[in-house]
């Protein structure tokens, strides 16, 4: 189950790297895009940690 938590901590660091790359060049204040995109990172940003944190208390 550990190695699990693993692979989905990678993936989600991946789509969030891809995100960022992503985001240039668009107007990011537009349509509230950005309010919405830093609400969206920071709520994965506490799901990343608390998923870290949670790991040594997964068995296998």
């Amino acid at each position: 189950m550990s190695h699990q938590v693993d692979r989905v901590l990678d993936e989600v660091d991946t789509a969030l790297r891809q995100l960022r790359r992503s985001m240039r060049g668009i107007p990011v204040r537009r349509e509230g895009l950005k309010a919405m995109h830093d609400k969206m990172a920071k709520s994965m940003g506490q799901l990343t940690v608390a998923l870290d944190d949670a790991r040594s208390t997964i068995k296998n």
